[in-house]
């Protein structure tokens, strides 16, 4: 998994002088520099931890050649000189291209110098880095529940498998959402968490979780579906409900022919509702989802009646 070798390389404390990473989550961007961050002791931060940022405009991006000075400087305190360059490196010109490939074939014994690229790796930023083994780290939906575990370590906090996918239910798939909710769970001040905690502390004691909505819409109990409903838009907005839902139909997708069809026609009626949402501002788009959820039946079209425009 592309995050896992990149927590393992810090575990390792970075060991490479030189290292090329990349993602299109601008939260895993913070997440690594944070990361790398704390492997340099709080009191020598100010002197070893360097973090250049290059804008895509390129307004006001430091000279690359003072960039690279610092990385060649010989650090305080007998440690490593941390340098972070982290932004659109396909903004740099060629002449900056040049210079950062003679730093990386001849890079200063007691640096550590990290290149975070925001977006894809293309084959030409491949080919100007070819010394170096890009990592990726961005996260797959199959890999949240493994990140969210070593996430809440980092907090001091231990929770299985079972209880990730049970906050990844309630919360839905965003990394930054199930960030600051790992950040709430911590001031519970216990070590071991349990499915109730979080219900208690997220869901607020609520009776209801996705996991219950998701089993109403397959019993096609329209009464019970709406009811859940209405106590879970109290305290989820219906954006991270939709992905609540995209990420427990996921969690079981078929084999076969006719339920592909059917998976595929209910991940468009997801998709098409988190547009709307997104863009029109539509009032009762969740509702008119549920209905239609309801309407859909395994190896059949979903019934005609009146809907939105999706």
């Amino acid at each position: 998994m592309s995050f896992q070798t990149f927590f393992r390389e810090i575990e390792k404390g970075f060991t490479l002088p030189v290292y090329l990473l990349y993602t299109s989550d601008l939260f895993l961007h913070r997440e690594a520099i944070d990361a790398i961050k704390r492997l340099v002791p709080e009191s020598e931060r100010d002197f070893n931890l360097h973090i250049y940022e290059i804008s895509s405009s390129g307004d006001e991006n430091p000279p690359l050649e003072r960039i690279l000075d610092v990385a060649n400087t010989v650090s305080f305190f007998g440690g490593r000189r941390f340098t972070i360059l982290a932004g659109n490196i396909q903004k740099l010109s060629k002449n900056d291209f040049k210079r950062l490939n003679d730093y990386v074939s001849d890079p200063a014994p007691s640096s550590l110098f990290v290149i975070i690229h925001d977006g894809s790796l293309k084959k030409e930023m491949r080919e100007r880095f070819r010394g170096l083994k890009p990592i990726s780290i961005d996260i797959r939906e199959s890999e949240i529940p493994d990140w969210l575990r070593q996430r809440a370590g980092r907090n001091g906090l231990n929770i299985s498998g079972e209880t990730a996918e049970y906050l990844i239910g309630l919360v839905g798939p965003d990394l930054g959402l199930l960030s600051a909710e790992i950040e709430k769970i911590s001031l519970l001040g216990k070590k071991k968490i349990g499915i109730d905690d979080i219900s208690e502390i997220i869901a607020g004691g609520r009776l209801y979780s996705v996991f219950d909505l998701v089993a109403a819409l397959q019993e096609r109990d329209a009464e019970k579906v709406f009811r859940i409903y209405k106590k879970l838009k109290d305290s989820t907005d219906d954006y991270n409900l939709i992905g609540a839902l995209n990420w427990q139909y996921s969690r079981h997708l078929p084999g076969n022919r006719a339920e592909n069809e059917y998976f595929s026609r209910l991940f468009g009626l997801l998709n098409m509702a988190d547009i709307d949402i997104k863009s029109s501002g539509r009032t009762f788009t969740m509702e008119y989802l549920l209905v239609k959820l309801l309407r859909l039946r395994r190896g059949l079209p979903e019934a005609e009646g009146h809907s939105p425009s999706w």
